[in-house]
């Protein structure tokens, strides 16, 4: 069982970003030798037939040597859907001054 030193020096930022029914965790994370790393994790609530309910969680981990191809990568992605799938969305109604819930949510 990990030690509440070891759980402390492992967590170093999370970031939650609530999207419709999902809801995404950037964490940054050491390594033992203090190195750093990310952690990309999708949460989704998942009903039982019972009522009760289980998150169904989806992780990447991202390691600093990666970081600058995965982030251009990302940009391209979604700077393709924005101008070449979906030219006519008008995306600034989804800027950072938005609430969550006001946010597109594309489940």
């Amino acid at each position: 069982m990990e030690d509440k030193k070891e759980k402390e020096r492992d967590e170093i930022y999370s970031k939650r970003v609530r999207a419709g029914k999902r809801t995404y965790f950037f964490d940054v994370k050491s390594t033992r030798s203090n190195d750093y790393y990310l952690t990309i994790t999708e949460s989704k609530r998942r009903y039982r037939d019972n009522g009760s309910y289980t998150y169904e969680k989806h992780k990447i981990f991202l390691y600093k040597e990666d970081f600058n191809k995965f982030v251009e990568a990302l940009k391209e992605s979604v700077e393709y859907v924005k101008t070449d799938l979906l030219p006519d969305v008008d995306f600034s109604q989804f800027d950072d001054n938005s609430s969550d819930e006001e946010k597109l949510s594309w489940d």
